[in-house]
């Protein structure tokens, strides 16, 4: 009986909790919602549970809803389920993307950290094998940014020594730090 029945008829019968005019509507329209949103979403599982919720949402919302045209009703909440479902596709993805990024950039600047405090820490271990003067000279000139001129007159040496001091505490440095060294 509810087969021969027009939409509107059966969207009467539906407003008014007729589940018999439901599953006639099921009937009639699932193939064809189907059929959008396999085409959108492009899997099955997904297909069905999109046209499960939108069949649902009929059902629930039966009172609240004033269907005009129930073809084109049931067709527009498809395919707003569809770009509801997709645009959480999306998101979803750029969440994922976004936490391994963040991961990436963490696990990075904290081996960064690591190998600063390494180089740190051997850099003032090769320092404390430097003659004492030699050791002071190159603080004062790559650490505290003072000039040669005035490093030389602090102690009282040439500039050309004070040079020979921060040339040898480079050499050293270079030598005892080659495993810190990069191909950059």
């Amino acid at each position: 009986m509810y087969k021969r029945l027009s939409d509107e008829e059966l969207v009467a019968y539906l407003i008014n909790g007729n589940q018999r005019a439901f599953e006639a509507i099921y009937d009639r329209f699932w193939f064809r919602l189907y059929g959008i949103a396999y085409q959108e979403v492009g899997t099955k599982e997904e297909a069905e549970e999109i046209l499960h919720d939108v069949f649902e949402s009929l059902w629930t919302r039966r009172e609240e809803v004033t269907i005009r045209n129930l073809s084109a009703y049931l067709v527009v909440a498809i395919k707003h389920r569809v770009t509801n479902y997709i645009k959480s596709c999306i998101t979803h993805r750029k969440y994922q993307e976004y936490l391994i990024l963040n991961e990436i950039q963490q696990t990075y600047a904290t081996e960064e950290i690591v190998l600063f405090s390494d180089l740190s820490k051997a850099v003032d271990e090769v320092m404390k094998k430097l003659p004492e003067r030699t050791g002071e000279i190159f603080r004062m000139s790559r650490f505290e940014n003072l000039p040669v001129k005035e490093i030389a007159s602090r102690f009282n040496i040439t500039e050309k020594g004070v040079e020979y001091h921060i040339t040898q505490s480079l050499k050293v440095l270079r030598e005892q730090l080659r495993f810190y060294q990069t191909n950059n």
